[in-house]
């Protein structure tokens, strides 16, 4: 077995193309992941099969080709556009007598230099220590306590054993961390309700502008730079609108392709902000490539986190590199639907402004409940929310109650809270109930 280097930024990229794909434009985005982690890419080595070799991802002769490529360049790390099993990494460490990293650890290290917040940092150890769970290695076997002899004899756990109890009990801990941050994100949730303030996030690919236009709308200095996930840790800023109710406007974090499961589960509950907003803004990158493919990302993880159903606004960025003119794109009933602008000139974000205030000011519903008396729960949430204007008990004990709150809110409570079509008598239609 060889000593594991401490550091090592010179790395060789592998990218195999599986399955007869063209993903060329997922090796550029590779690239740019490898970049923005510190590496120094010294080699690429790309290739194609079927499928993965079940031992070491890649053949036996592209192994050696890769092995070649380390010793001649004098890299200590190779990074892999794909995620391996544990099995995969111990195999081609042993094989290549370096470091081997895939996509998951990759972006699981770019996230730890990102992280400043204490919510994000805890995300962050939690996401990797679940990835680091199914990849411990035999690192102080002079420590075991399974030997015989006088002296020797212990408590009996090898140090595998140890190693997935510490694991699992900081696993935990961080737990328990983040649930008290949650209920704290939860309160001022709450407060916001109660202040019938809407919350509108800004959401999109990673390097699409979300941070430079979250800037150039409220002043705030979040850091902005051309790099992939230069922004980690959700910042609120309160913006106000001409002719409608102020908002709170929420930049979050950048989604990426196959974004691993283990920092969808992490970060859940900063996305949480995402899921109970009132408006989505889906920041797109103009120029991208491949702007479709990149646009239905985004859709698949705002799916995979329940906020599909948030209605969006559009807004293409970056039109001060593509050319573009600003404008704003309306559907057939004369509502905005997309914005172009470019953020880091400010062309078009009064455009922006408008056609926030447009969607804001319809946002406020009114409307008349009668819930049935077994509703207690559902009645305690329109309290909470801050959305009972009047209330009175009818003739057979049912709640005859008078709302006042965004659309958002009732499509929530749509969704969630089991609010039915029946019990609204006016005021209020929504496509989810």
């Amino acid at each position: 077995m060889f000593e594991r280097p401490r550091g090592g930024e010179r790395a060789v990229l592998v990218h195999l193309v599986l399955d007869g794909s063209d993903d060329a434009r997922d090796f550029a985005e590779f690239q740019e992941l490898a970049a923005s982690a510190g590496a120094e890419c010294v080699a690429s080595v790309g290739g194609r099969r079927q499928s993965p070799d079940p031992r070491l991802f890649v053949g036996s002769g592209k192994a050696e080709e890769i092995r070649d490529a380390v010793q001649g360049n004098g890299a200590a790390l190779v990074i892999f556009d794909h995620n391996l099993s544990p099995a995969q990494e111990r195999n081609l460490e042993a094989f290549l007598q370096c470091r081997v990293i895939g996509r998951t650890g990759l972006i699981l290290d770019i996230f730890a230099q990102r992280a400043r917040s204490f919510e994000g940092k805890l995300q962050v150890e939690l996401a990797q220590l679940r990835h680091l769970s199914t990849r411990l290695v035999r690192g102080w076997t002079h420590l075991e306590r399974q030997r015989g002899g006088i002296g020797l004899r212990g408590p009996g756990e090898t140090q595998l054993e140890t190693d997935r109890r510490l694991l699992a009990d900081r696993i935990r801990q961080i737990g328990l961390r983040l649930d008290r941050v949650e209920r704290q994100r939860e309160q001022g949730r709450r407060a916001r309700r109660k202040a019938d303030l809407p919350t509108v996030s800004l959401v999109g690919y990673t390097n699409a502008g979300k941070s430079t236009l979250f800037n150039s709308l409220t002043q705030a200095g979040v850091y902005a730079a051309d790099q992939l996930f230069a922004t980690l840790d959700p910042t609120l800023r309160r913006l106000n609108l001409p002719g409608a109710e102020p908002i709170v406007l929420a930049d979050t974090v950048g989604f990426i392709s196959h974004l691993p499961h283990e920092l969808v589960a992490a970060f859940r509950s900063t996305l949480q902000e995402t899921c109970e907003a009132s408006l989505l803004l889906h920041v797109i990158d103009a120029g991208h490539p491949d702007r479709d493919a990149v646009i239905g990302q985004v859709e698949a993880v705002l799916e995979s986190i329940g906020a599909e159903t948030v209605p969006r606004l559009q807004v293409f960025n970056k039109i001060d590199v593509t050319g573009d003119t600003p404008r704003v794109e309306r559907d057939a009933e004369g509502q905005a639907q997309a914005v172009w602008l470019s953020a880091a000139t400010g062309a078009g974000t009064d455009l922006l402004i408008s056609a926030l205030s447009e969607r804001i000011r319809g946002e406020a519903v009114y409307a008349q409940l009668c819930l049935p008396a077994a509703e207690v729960r559902l009645r305690s949430r329109l309290f909470s929310l801050g959305a009972v204007v009047a209330e009175q008990i009818g003739p057979t004990g049912e709640w005859l109650i008078e709302v006042r709150t965004s659309r958002g809110n009732m499509d929530l409570l749509c969704r969630r809270h089991g609010l039915r079509a029946e019990w609204v008598r006016s005021g209020f239609e929504s496509p989810v109930v």
